[in-house]
């Protein structure tokens, strides 16, 4: 081989080098967002039987649900539905609301803690927070129970929620009622 055909071979491969990086590699998949319904509903008469009986039946987010890295928002998010669900539990199964009429207020109470939690470490995140933690008292629960992807507490086919730790920090006060 002769020095040109050499340089000819030293700049192809130069350049296949250069622009190889688009032929053969693999490309990595653009990561689908995970899917966290939120906000969950206020809790009222027509859905407390739902929220009792069907709260295994919704989904929980352990930290495996979520990629390694990224969606961040959606980590805070399902956590406030974890513990939500979690002290609808203690509601429901009256070891915190004694009398039957109490469990829908002890629901009210719990929603209303998970959503000022949530808000909380929303606001202590140096990013855009959630939108209606933005808001004061009874405009932020307006905003929360509005566009709601399961205002019924409908249970998900065929779905078992994993078992998680109960979540500790829900006080209710009976006296509010």
């Amino acid at each position: 081989m002769t020095l040109t055909g050499s340089l000819k071979v030293v700049w192809i491969i130069a350049l296949m080098t250069l622009l190889g990086a688009y032929l053969g590699e693999t490309r990595k998949k653009p990561r689908k967002e995970p899917n966290v319904p939120f906000p969950p509903a206020y809790p009222i008469l027509e859905n407390l039987a739902a929220i009792c009986t069907h709260g295994e039946g919704r989904p929980r987010y352990p930290d495996s649900f979520f990629p390694a890295s990224s969606f961040s928002h959606l980590r805070r998010r399902g956590k406030a539905i974890n513990r939500l669900e979690s002290w609808y539990s203690l509601c429901c199964s009256e070891e915190v609301a004694q009398q039957p009429n109490q469990k829908l207020c002890c629901a009210q109470q719990a929603w209303k803690q998970a959503l000022s939690h949530f808000c909380d470490e929303e606001s202590s995140i140096m990013t855009l927070a959630y939108e209606c933690c933005e808001y004061k008292e009874d405009a932020k629960w307006t905003c929360f129970n509005s566009e709601l992807p399961n205002p019924d507490y409908s249970p998900i086919s065929g779905y078992v929620a994993p078992v998680m730790s109960p979540e500790q920090g829900f006080t209710f006060d009976p006296n509010a009622c």
